[in-house]
This record gives structure tokens, sequence and C-alpha cells, in this order.
């Protein structure tokens, strides 16, 4: 006797496990070539989903919007989790000024670029707003798959963590400023909701972390149970989206304050990040199959300006910011190229600026989307020849 099953399920089944096994083969390929497994599992996902031979279950791609939350939550965790006190006594200065710095050259170095090719001003800077995102799944798994682990990288997860708070400032602030240039007038209201979500999202962050730093890790000598990370990680995610927050930034918050309080913890994290690979290899693939390779048709000149003048901002933004911070020399470089991934919350930007201005809704949309296919990409790329140039260099000094 069997039981039914719901239309679909078996194949779903069936392309998950294959999932699984490609992640493995990602794995071990790139730690065989050097090859970002991120990118290996993004083309896979390209491969198999519509722009590719299209045999992903629809089943499957219904479940990426969960799955992406997942992920980028323990993810959030993971990075919160860098910002302990003594990270942020030996790097808090070079995280600051090296992610406003990037920030700062970024939104108008592309938008000037845009502006010159011909895209209306406010859609320009809108534009360039979006450029300042940056994706910091693929950036912290480059991270984790380099294994390497040194006053650079520590930096570098710093500046992730805190750059999704700048960039919804700054695009809050580009959104009223160009609703002004485009004839509508000034209006807050953009700017409102967005330091609302900010400050509402860090307040959460506490309200979960604090008694998460007291209660967990009591039963296991230090370290929270699974069940314990995957309840915070699931309970963070679930309040921030019920309350119209960043789940993002309530877990990176989270993160940072179990880090710091809970003294009894030896190890806070250690379950998600036993935990978090499986649901990344679904995210990375399902992000791959979710991308629409049609997209790079539609952006035209533009696209190419948008791509060029992010690269050159994001070299001189690095390099400007890492030496206000007084970071070594042979490292002020290779912040800039390990900051190139860019991911979901371009996209979301994007979706609230096309709201916002329906008359450049469709070619904001295309650029963003078009883009960010070819970022994410090139920019894990990017992020592992950074980490291996600055770990030889760092082996040879030891040497």
């Amino acid at each position: 006797m069997t039981l039914s099953a719901p239309e679909g399920l078996p194949a779903a089944l069936i392309s998950l496990g294959f999932l699984f096994l490609a992640g493995l083969a990602a794995d071990a390929l790139g730690h065989r070539t050097r090859l970002p497994r991120v990118t290996l599992l993004l083309g896979c996902g390209l491969l198999v989903g519509p722009a590719g031979f299209d045999q992903m279950p629809t089943i499957l791609t219904g479940m990426y919007p969960v799955i992406s939350i997942i992920a980028l939550s323990m993810v959030a965790f993971l990075l919160g989790g860098e910002l302990s006190l003594k990270t942020l006594r030996a790097h808090g200065r070079a995280i600051v000024l090296i992610s406003l710095a990037i920030v700062l050259v970024t939104l108008p170095l592309v938008a000037a670029g845009l502006w010159l090719v011909g895209v209306p001003l406010a859609a320009a800077l809108v534009l360039g707003a979006l450029a300042t995102a940056t994706d910091p799944a693929a950036t912290y798994d480059v991270i984790a798959q380099t294994g390497v682990q040194n006053r650079f990288t520590h930096t570098l997860k710093g500046i992730v963590a805190i750059d999704d708070a700048w960039g919804l400032i700054v695009f809050s602030l580009i959104i009223v400023l160009a609703r002004a240039l485009d004839g509508g007038g000034l209006s807050f209201e953009v700017l409102q909701m967005s330091l609302r979500e900010v400050a509402g999202s860090v307040l959460l962050g506490l309200a979960v972390g604090v008694p998460a730093a007291l209660l967990t890790g009591r039963l296991s000598k230090g370290e929270p149970l699974r069940i314990e990370a995957l309840g915070l990680v699931f309970v963070t995610a679930g309040l921030a989206i019920w309350l119209e927050l960043s789940y993002l930034i309530a877990g990176m918050t989270a993160g940072a304050v179990i880090v710091n309080l809970a003294r009894h913890h030896t190890r806070a994290f250690h379950e998600i990040e036993h935990l978090q690979w499986p649901f990344m290899i679904m995210f990375f693939i399902l992000a791959g199959a979710s991308l629409d390779a049609d997209a790079l048709w539609l952006i035209g000149p533009a696209g190419l300006v948008y791509a060029v003048f992010r690269i050159v901002a994001r070299l001189l933004g690095g390099w400007i910011g890492a030496s206000l911070a007084g970071e070594p020399a042979k490292d002020r470089k290779w912040y800039g190229p390990a900051l190139l991934p860019q991911a979901g919350v371009a996209i979301g930007m994007a979706l609230i600026a096309a709201e916002v201005f329906p008359g450049y809704g469709a070619r904001i949309m295309a650029m963003a989307v078009g883009t960010t296919i070819v970022f994410e990409l090139i920019g894990p790329l990017a992020a592992a020849v950074t980490l291996s140039r600055v770990a030889r260099k760092t082996d040879l000094e030891k040497g």
C-alpha cells in the first residue's frame, strides 16, 4: 500500500537530490580548481532553469522565496557573530570607513556615468544607489570556501555585515532627491520608511538577541543546540517579515548581541555553520534558475557603463576607505574587488524604485536584473582571486 503523493512531488524530490549532489560536486570542483562554488552553483541553476534547459520543477522554484530567507538569515547571524567587541576594537574603524567610502564613491560615479550616456538624472541616481548593494551570502561563502582567516577577512565580513544598513539609508535619500528632480516634489515618506526599517530591525535583533544570549547554550557546554539555532533563525526572520523589517539587519544584530553578551558560549554559531550549507546549495542553484538571461540583452550600452563604473567605483572606494583607516598598504587595493557580488538587495531596491518611478520602472528592473547576473557570476571569482592573493602575500611575509 502506497500513499498518494501531490502531483510533481516525485520529480521535485529527485531534483532536490540532484541539487545536493551538484552542491557536493561544486564543492569538490571548487577546491580542485579554485573556482568559487557560488559561481558554479549559479551556473548550474542557469543551465537547469528557464534560461537553459528549463528542467527545474515548478514546485522547487516555488520554494525559492522561503529557501532564500532561511539561507540569508543564517548568513546574517554568522556575519553578526563576526562583530564581537574584540573584532570591533581591532577593525571597527576600517569596517566603518571602508564601507562608507565604497558607498559614497559608488553612488556618484555610477550615476554620473549613466547620466553622461543619456540616462535621465533621476533614473541615473536611483541606479547609482542600487550599485551600492553587495551580496553578503556570496561574499561570506567565498571566504568560508577559501578558509582564509586573517585581518583582511575579518574586516571584510564586518563590511558586508553593515553594508545593507548604509545601502538602505542612501537609497532612501536618493529616492527623495530623485522624486524632486523628476517633478514629484519633496516627499520624505520613503526615507521615513527606510529609517523605520533600519531602526526597527536593530530593535528586533536586540529583542531576540538579549534573551537568546542568556538562555541558549545552557544544555550543551556552551554551544547552542541545533534546534536552538534553527529556532532563533526562524523566529527572527519570521518576526522581521511580519513586521515589514529587514531580516538581514535583524539577524546580524541578534548575532552581534549574542556573541558579545553570551559569556558562557564557547562557539555561539557552531550549529548554524553546520546547518547552512544545504540551504546555501538550494539557495544558489534556485537563484541561478530564477535569473532571466534575456535581461542581459535589454540593458544595452547603459548596462555596460553601469558594470564598468561600478567596478571602478568599488576599486577606488575600497582603496580610499582603507587608506583613511590606515590599513596595511598591501591590502588597500583588494577590498573593492572582494565586494563586487551584487544580488537580492539590489533587486528589492529596484522593485521599490519601479513603483515610485513607473516611467523608469522597466529600465530600472532590466538594469538591476541584468547586471545582477553579471556580478553574481564574476563577483565571486574576483573575491576568490582577491583572497588568494592576500593570503599568498601574508604567507610570504610570515615566511
